[in-house]
């Protein structure tokens, strides 16, 4: 398979996510901005990667928008 560099770059930006996420609450109690920043951290991979299984450019487009 062809190598991706946006594809590595947002896996490697959602484990750091995670690893952040998991040393805060750590050190304090786990709050709501802390589990949005987890969520929406690691969908940037997940539409990323939807967008390669676009059915057409403006469909890729479209995906990498709402990644961006």
């Amino acid at each position: 398979m062809k190598e991706n560099l946006l594809v590595d770059l947002s896996k490697q930006f959602a484990v750091n996510i995670v690893n952040l996420c998991t040393e805060i609450k750590e050190n304090r109690k786990g709050n709501i901005l802390l589990n949005q920043l987890l969520r929406c951290g690691t969908s940037i991979g997940a539409n990323i990667h939807e967008a390669n299984y676009a059915s057409s450019k403006p469909d890729f487009i479209n995906k990498l928008q709402i990644a961006l």
